[in-house]
């Protein structure tokens, strides 16, 4: 009787160790997040998401073209589960080159045509999630005091007089800048872009990694002029910085910035948990507590009052079809490193 006993008692403990195993994983459960947005937003949107699943998560900030060209070096042995933010052209890419996983959320309805559309060029393995239109910014305080004329137009950053007063990312790194490049082909043509950019490049002081650089230096004085987003722009125009936006008398192009789920999560669960939550207007509504002012992807989302209007901007019929393929961007990419990148300044 007491062997019976113990034995029960051993059938007992191994079921609630189990229980309390099965509980642990469950707890234990995780993401690994590439974010490509600016890092207070990239907070927010890691502590957000922790609090409502109980999913930790492991974050790192790269810029797109950053985080692209980390996905694919990984394609083998996949390390990250979900890749939220940043230019939709590369995520274009990684989808055509098969290495992200295709997926339609239950909020699909929800989204913007444009945000839709974005997910059905790529067979549903990228979505978009926000929107912004590029511009021209510029320290107004710096540019009176060195007696320089404010830029109106693409074409006057080629001007002469700006020679040192301009930064711009490298479009190698920056989803921002290769954007940028795509939108001047498609404005003045190839020929004349890359002749804009012959001009444009004894301008520039410094080209950077990251798409949002530019006008953060430009905020603190240490260049005149930054190109990259709007709402990059707005963000330091709030924090009290003394820069003036322009949307180019040419027209300009936009993103639709989009989020993936990388081919191979090792926490493909939790990649659609992330990837539903994104989509909800209520975390989609927070993202002004970050001083992100992108134009919200889903419908019921509220933008915050400071976000440009993109429908007062010239915008152009940005081809993401095009831009995002996998052979164009290379090709623009080398035609860039070997026409304007080797000039001297």
């Amino acid at each position: 009787m007491r062997n019976r006993k113990s034995f029960t008692a051993l059938i007992l403990a191994a079921a609630a160790l189990t229980a309390l195993s099965t509980g642990t994983a469950s707890a234990a459960a995780k993401l690994t997040l590439y974010c490509s947005p600016q890092i207070e937003w990239c907070k927010l949107m890691v502590e957000a998401f922790e609090k409502e699943t109980g999913i930790k998560v492991a974050m790192t900030r790269k810029s797109s073209g950053e985080t692209f060209a980390q996905i694919k070096a990984e394609a083998r042995n996949p390390k990250g589960d979900v890749w939220w933010g940043g230019t939709g052209d590369p995520h274009l890419q990684a989808a055509e080159e098969g290495l992200t996983y295709e997926y339609k959320s239950p909020l699909f309805d929800q989204l913007h045509p444009w945000a839709q559309g974005q997910a059905e060029a790529a067979n549903y393995k990228t979505v978009g999630i926000y929107a912004g239109a590029l511009g021209i910014g510029y320290n107004s305080e710096l540019l009176k005091s060195k007696g320089l004329p404010a830029p109106k137009c693409w074409k006057d950053l080629g001007n002469p007089v700006y020679k040192g007063e301009i930064q711009i990312a490298n479009p190698n790194s920056s989803g921002t800048s290769y954007t940028t490049l795509a939108t001047l082909v498609q404005i003045f043509g190839e020929d004349d872009a890359f002749d804009f950019y012959k001009k444009m490049h004894k301008n520039i002081n410094q080209y950077t990694k990251s798409g949002s650089a530019p006008i953060k230096a430009t905020a603190r004085g240490e260049t005149a002029i930054g190109i990259t987003f709007m709402h990059d722009m707005v963000t330091q125009k709030v924090n009290g910085f003394p820069i003036e936006i322009v949307s180019p008398c040419e027209g300009t192009g936009y993103e639709i910035g989009s989020m993936s789920i990388i081919k191979g999560a090792r926490n493909l669960d939790s990649a659609k948990k992330f990837y539903d939550f994104a989509l909800n207007a209520k975390i989609q509504t927070r993202a002004k507590e970050a001083k992100a002012y992108q134009v919200p992807s889903n419908k019921n989302a509220t933008p915050p009052k400071e976000s440009p209007d993109l429908t007062k901007l010239k915008l152009i019929d940005y081809d993401f079809k095009k831009y995002g393929s996998s052979a164009e961007r290379r090709r623009l990419l080398k035609k860039w490193d070997d026409e304007i990148k080797s000039l001297p300044r």
